[in-house]
């Protein structure tokens, strides 16, 4: 029933993602933009709550012109038309409308708050029409002392069917490759034929599923089934696809011949449930491709690297203490509320001291602000108001225009422009950028650094290359004597693509792995960001 994602705690469904109209949607939009490279809308994420709000406010109009407003025409119209209307929006660098519509139709068979949507997704197979709509099952085939059972799979086919849907391809998500056997009984009892049948089993990576989706033919399926061989495609996007593709699979397949190893501590406050950090830990991944290495990704509890709140547990404490004394890198994501700073700010100290190459995200960046306030500045008080709302020395601060009564929606979200000031020309995440005068990047955020502060951080060597485009937020903070030391306001992850990193990220594994040279000067390469003004 939520609007948005905006107002859940990460640990309740995983991180909330970001689009650059603003939207806070569920984590899978961030997988579907990274996967095939788009750029989604808010209007792409479709909730309950947002279908009964939209139908709601027509009926206090008027535009059911006095008729009964019920779930079955109504509410299922409403979510027809919203996907005809989404799916006409273009969502690549071509503008041009998409050919093909992909619906994540969310939940089980059976589930109370689905009911709706499956039916509103049988009737628009019948709205479609032939040749324009196509249904793909995903079931799991659990493995039963050896055994691949196959009732969970049937029993659900049953239970779509009997909702009006009927599925053109059955994808079944399995630890281990299915054995023929289990191909042709799931194909007997669930009426299709054999090659309508998807093996999904786990692979080294999820980079590697579309190759195993392809050396099943899945493409061919699709092409027959929806008649995609009608549709006309430039010979430039045709030989653009083939170039992607051999990219992809010289990226993805290389991984597996990686021996060298990059080590990061993921200094965080939702460790217990990895998908709360889903966008860093791609971003990671996709850096540390790029770089030839295997990602070593240690998760820290912050709260684990505070003595006053581990007293009673000293062997959880130095454990937490060793991981990021013996990381190649630092990395401190996003986050809302108190607990865990303190051991935040310790893990920056550690970094800027000991030249540990050190990123931090949104309050990552604040963390580091704040550290450098207290241990070089002298600010021994200094913290965020978020924190501390008596602090003598608020060096972080409450944007003026946030709301205090209202949290959904009223963060700095979205795309937003951060200007490189004059003079930071040797600055590390400028030549990242490819030397660019003005970045996008997308935003998610209450709190900033305070400006009266910036002067006297700045007299003290903190570095704040990148600002808003009027000057006035602090948007990247970067020190020069240090490896790699980069804060940054905004949220880098939000953007990073397989076939092209994030660049804070990039910069940062870069670092970690001792190559960071080879990407503030390449060689005849060229670094590039979609997202980039010139």
């Amino acid at each position: 029933m939520n609007v948005d994602a905006g107002t859940m705690a990460p640990t309740e469904h995983g991180e909330c993602f970001v689009l650059s109209d603003g939207g806070e949607v569920d984590l899978d939009l961030g997988n579907y933009e990274r996967y095939l490279n788009i750029t989604l809308t808010r209007e792409n994420n479709i909730t309950t709550g947002k279908v009964y709000q939209q139908v709601i406010e027509r009926e206090r109009r008027g535009d059911y012109l006095g008729k009964t407003v019920q779930v079955v025409p109504h509410l299922t119209d409403a979510i027809q038309d919203w996907i005809e209307r989404v799916a006409q929006v273009p969502v690549d660098e071509t503008g041009e409308k998409p050919d093909v519509c992909i619906i994540e139709l969310g939940g089980t068979v059976g589930d109370i708050e689905s009911a709706p949507f499956i039916e509103a997704l049988r009737q628009l197979r019948r709205r479609a029409g032939k040749d324009n709509f196509m249904q793909i099952h995903v079931s799991l085939v659990p493995v039963i002392s050896g055994e691949q059972k196959t009732k969970p799979t049937q029993a659900a086919i049953r239970d779509v069917r009997s909702a009006g849907l009927s599925p053109d391809l059955i994808a079944c998500r399995c630890p281990q490759p299915l054995q023929p056997a289990t191909i042709k009984k799931i194909a007997l009892f669930c009426d299709v034929n054999n090659e309508q049948v998807i093996a999904v089993h786990d692979v080294n990576s999820t980079y590697h599923v579309p190759i195993l989706l392809d050396d099943q033919k899945l493409v061919e399926l699709l092409t027959t089934t929806m008649s995609l061989d009608k549709i006309e495609i430039p010979a430039a996007y045709i030989k653009k696809g083939k170039a992607l593709w051999k990219e992809w699979r010289t990226l993805t397949l290389a991984q597996d011949r990686l021996y060298d190893t990059v080590t990061i501590a993921l200094v965080g406050k939702y460790t217990d449930l990895h998908d709360s950090y889903l966008s860093t830990v791609k971003s990671l991944e996709h850096s540390a491709m790029h770089c030839n290495r295997k990602l070593n990704l240690v998760w820290v509890e912050a709260e684990a690297l505070e003595p006053a709140v581990n007293a009673s547990d000293p062997a959880k404490f130095h454990k937490a203490w060793h991981d990021v004394c013996t990381a190649d890198g630092i990395l401190i994501p996003g986050g809302f509320g108190a607990r865990g700073t303190e051991g935040m700010v310790a893990a920056a100290k550690w970094a800027r001291e000991h030249k540990i190459p050190y990123l931090g995200i949104c309050l990552g960046m604040q963390v580091a602000v704040v550290e450098y306030a207290r241990n070089v500045c002298g600010m021994k008080d200094a913290h965020s108001v978020e924190i501390s709302a008596e602090t003598p020395n608020p060096v972080i601060i409450f944007m003026p225009e946030g709301s205090k009564t209202h949290l959904g929606g009223t963060m700095r979200l979205g795309l937003r422009p951060t200007v490189f000031q004059p003079g930071s020309e040797w600055s590390k995440i400028r030549q990242l950028y490819s030397e660019a005068g003005q970045i996008l990047e997308r935003h998610r955020h209450r709190y900033e650094v305070n400006p009266e502060y910036v002067d006297r951080l700045t007299e003290a060597g903190l570095n704040f290359v990148g600002k808003d485009d009027t000057g006035e937020r602090m948007e990247i903070v970067e020190l020069k004597e240090h490896p790699y030391f980069v804060g940054v306001q905004f949220h880098p992850e939000y953007l990073s693509r397989v076939l092209n990193p994030s660049k804070p990220y990039l910069g940062f594994v870069a670092a970690a792995s001792g190559n960071l040279e080879r990407f503030l000067h390449p060689e005849g390469e060229v670094l590039t960001n979609g997202d980039v003004s010139p």
